[in-house]
């Protein structure tokens, strides 16, 4: 249950203080529901008028049962709630559903009659007992009918089609007006908050008289209150406003098929959840999720610090993580320049100040939780993936996360950076963009251990992204771009003990690391010659970079003779440039030791650290002068 004690904590230290601007945690007793239609009263209850609204979400009282209600007898909301509740004369104009006017009047009644009461729930209950609902809605031309005066299911009028028909979802091909959510605007003469649902004094009313409504008694397993009032039923609606499936659920005992030791439904034999409790963890997970999680289908993964404070996002690449400490954290943020010197020393250093930010902002001690949910099934919901860390633990992962898989990235012009890419990055590097969602929460669920735990990642992941990489003429050039920098760094971060730069190393003469090298000088060389000659077609090397990583002694007896008529170009054009290229294959090949060069054997994924780091240094970042690397010759 460490689960839920953390996020109950969550909810009682960030309760009232969060962000300015941030959707606010949801009070105990109430739920959120995306409304249709707002009708306003006056404080004796009279109509004063009607509106359709854009399914705007809204928080509303409900009960323990009303939060998760399902089934063809769903119990009522006891204030705000469809047409088929609110409205006695539904079934008048033709309701197609089961009418609950009865069931809500009850329940609405009950509040009022309480020591509880508040003066707008009783405005509510007077207007809907005068049964005239949906006759306003209709004269307010919110709902419509037909020609025998029956609410229709569809529009086949040639006049534009109105606002509730376009809201309401449709169920083979019929929309029922009955489903439309209702909220309520009441006028008092004192209150300037007319809204039910932003009113606190209405909120705090129905929370005391639900709690007064609570029988079952028992030991909490959370806070350990001996005589607290337990939950029957959890909420649902954590991930989405249409997400029925539930963290805790048990059916009731007619309708639970296994119990094992237990004789009774309820689960409260297991464990016992006072109802404060599970209404308060779900609420802080449900505003959790709405502010923070990473989202892949029914897949949330959530990070938090439990006193609220801002943590960097595992699931974000470097450039993310920089910009985000400097909005949140730095008084002056830094823009990244270009550096055209030590780009791993700079780029330490920018990583340590941002994660430094982090640190003045929250205590060592500090519980961090990581949280992954997903669901096989529409119903039920299950904890894929549960971590406690302290904070300086957690920055620290991070730090080093970002530092061991940190490589120069090309992910679009606005979108250079020197990092890690994030976890979304590296499933599609590894399986291609247009993998599909089982595979894509596979992959980020593998990953999530790497960047929390610090395990290994995993070598099949390196390896897929490697050969994607390597066979250039299946990507576009953008897309070959982006795989290119994950594919390196992947490699760089599983091969830490080799500790590779991100510069050129000039001293490494391993046979992977030169052919690497040779075949950027290749890809440089014939470039410059195409560029000279005003041709744009893709160079030898770039054609035949999957053939080399597997053959490169062969493949190398193909692409240097194919260069003879550009070197000849070069000659009588570019001598300068052509001199310097020739010295430079001449310092490359001597290095390869022994039989290394005439090795046909594939490659590893290190020939692609050397071709990137040999063509950043051929083509080094823009200075001030605006002329293209490829136009300026070092003559």
């Amino acid at each position: 249950m460490s689960w839920i004690q953390k996020l109950h904590e969550t909810y009682e230290q960030c309760k009232g203080r969060e962000p300015p601007g941030a959707v606010s945690l949801v009070p105990i007793s109430h739920t959120q529901q995306n409304a249709h239609i707002e009708i306003t009263l006056d404080a004796d209850g009279s109509f004063k008028g009607a509106k359709i609204v854009q399914k705007e979400e809204t928080i509303i009282p409900a009960t323990e049962k009303s939060a998760g209600r399902t089934g063809r007898a769903p119990p009522p909301h006891p204030l705000c709630d469809k047409v088929q509740y609110c409205a006695a004369d539904y079934s008048g104009y033709g309701g197609s559903k089961p009418a609950f006017f009865k069931e809500y009047e009850e329940q609405l009644s009950a509040w009022c009659a309480s020591d509880s009461s508040h003066p707008k729930a009783k405005a509510v209950l007077a207007y809907v007992q005068k049964g005239s609902v949906v006759t306003d809605l209709v004269a307010e031309k919110v709902l419509h009918t037909g020609a025998d005066g029956k609410l229709l299911t569809r529009w086949s009028s040639t006049d534009p089609v109105p606002d509730i028909f376009r809201l309401l979802t449709a169920k083979d091909g019929e929309r029922d007006q009955g489903d439309a959510f209702i909220r309520w605007h009441v006028r008092e003469a004192n209150n300037p908050c007319t809204a039910v649902w932003e009113d606190a004094a209405l909120q705090a009313a129905w929370a005391k008289f639900d709690a007064s409504t609570k029988v079952l008694r028992g030991v909490c397993m959370v806070t350990g209150e001996e005589q607290a009032a337990l939950a029957m039923s959890h909420p649902k609606r954590l991930r989405h406003a249409g997400d029925g499936a539930k963290l805790i659920s048990a059916n009731d005992a007619s309708g639970y098929t296994f119990r094992g030791r237990f004789t009774d439904g309820t689960g409260q034999q297991a464990s016992g959840v006072s109802y404060e409790v599970t209404q308060k963890a779900h609420n802080a997970l449900r505003w959790l999720i709405h502010r923070q999680a990473y989202r892949n289908e029914e897949q949330v993964i959530v990070t938090w610090a439990v006193a609220g404070k801002p943590i960097p996002d595992p699931f974000k690449d470097s450039l993310s993580l920089f910009l985000s400490s400097e909005e949140a954290l730095m008084p002056e943020p830094e823009i990244e320049q270009p550096d055209t010197g030590d780009a791993g020393q700079a780029f330490a250093l920018r990583l340590k100040k941002a994660i430094a930010g982090y640190r003045a902002k929250l205590d060592p001690t500090e519980d961090i939780v990581v949280m992954g949910l997903d669901s096989a099934t529409p119903g039920r919901m299950a904890i894929t993936y549960y971590r406690e860390l302290q904070g300086s633990e957690f920055l620290d992962r991070i730090q080093s996360w970002h530092e061991q898989f940190a490589w120069p990235q090309n992910f679009g012009k606005e979108s250079r950076f020197i990092g890690a890419p994030a976890p979304r990055d590296i499933a599609e590097a590894a399986f291609g963009r247009r993998l599909d969602d089982k595979l894509r929460k596979a992959t980020v669920e593998r990953l999530l251990p790497c960047i929390v735990d610090g395990q290994p990642l995993p070598r099949d992941l390196v390896e897929s992204t490697v050969r994607r990489t390597c066979n250039r003429v299946g990507l576009e050039h953008w897309a070959w771009e982006k795989n290119l920098g994950i594919a390196c760094g992947l490699f760089k971060g599983f091969f830490k003990k080799r500790e590779y730069q991100m510069t050129l190393e000039t001293n490494r003469t391993s046979r992977d690391y030169l052919y690497g090298r040779l075949l950027a000088i290749a890809e440089h060389i014939e470039g410059r010659a195409l560029y000279v000659g005003g041709e744009t077609r893709d160079t030898t090397a770039a054609k035949l970079m999957q053939r080399f990583a597997d053959r490169p002694a062969s493949t190398w007896r193909i692409i240097e003779p194919a260069l003879k008529p550009y070197t000849s170009r070069l000659r009588a054009k570019r001598p300068a440039f052509l001199r310097e290229m020739e010295k430079l294959l001449d310092e490359v090949i001597p290095s390869f030791q022994g039989d290394d060069f005439m090795d046909d054997s594939k490659l590893t994924g290190e020939f692609l650290l050397g071709y990137h780091c040999q063509r950043q240094a051929l083509n080094p970042p823009k200075t001030d002068k605006p002329t293209s690397n490829d136009d300026a010759p070092t003559e």
